[in-house]
C-alpha cells in the first residue's frame, strides 16, 4: 500500500505542476503550434531524463555504497553480476525515449546551435550506455565469474 500512495503522490504532483505552470509544457517557438502530442512528447522527454539521471546518481552514490559496506564481496559481485544489466537496459529505454522525443520537438534542420548539440550529447550518453550494456558488462560478468571458480577450486 505504500507504494501506491507515493505513486499517487507523484502523479498528483506532476498534474498540479502542469495545470498551474502550463508555459513549461507549451511551445516556445513561433512557427511551432503546442499541441497534446507536443506537450507528450516534452513530458516524454522530461521524464525520460530525470528517470536516467536520477538513477544514475541513486546507483552511483547511495546504492553501491551502501552494498559495499553491508554486503561480502561474493555476495556484493553477484549482486551487481544481476543488478547491473537490468540498470543497465532501464537507462537505454530512458534515453532512447529522451534522444527520440527531443529530436522530434527539436528536427534538425530548424534547430539551433545549442539544441544541436544537447541531441548530441544525448545520443552520445546512449552510445555509452549502449556500450556499457552490450561489451563491458557481459565482459565483467564473465572475469568476475571466473574469479569466483578460481577462488572455490584453490580453496
Amino acid at each position: 500500500m505504500g507504494w501506491l500512495m507515493r505513486f499517487l503522490a507523484v502523479v498528483a504532483s506532476l498534474a498540479v505542476g502542469v495545470k498551474f505552470s502550463p508555459e513549461i509544457f507549451e511551445s516556445s517557438s513561433d512557427y511551432q503550434k503546442s499541441s497534446t502530442g507536443t506537450a507528450i512528447f516534452k513530458l516524454a522527454h522530461l521524464l525520460g531524463f530525470a528517470t536516467a539521471w536520477g538513477a544514475a546518481l541513486w546507483v552511483t552514490f547511495i546504492g553501491i555504497v551502501v552494498m559495499f559496506k553491508n554486503v561480502q564481496r561474493r555476495q556484493f559481485g553477484n549482486l551487481q553480476s544481476k543488478m547491473f544489466p537490468a540498470y543497465f537496459t532501464m537507462l537505454a529505454v530512458c534515453c532512447a525515449i529522451s534522444v527520440a522525443s527531443f529530436g522530434y520537438l527539436h528536427p534538425w534542420k530548424s534547430s539551433s546551435t545549442k539544441e544541436k548539440y544537447q541531441l548530441g550529447f544525448l545520443l552520445s550518453a546512449f552510445a555509452f550506455n549502449l556500450t556499457n550494456l552490450f561489451v563491458f558488462t557481459p565482459v565483467t560478468i564473465k572475469v568476475g565469474n571466473l574469479r569466483d571458480s578460481h577462488l572455490a577450486f584453490t580453496l
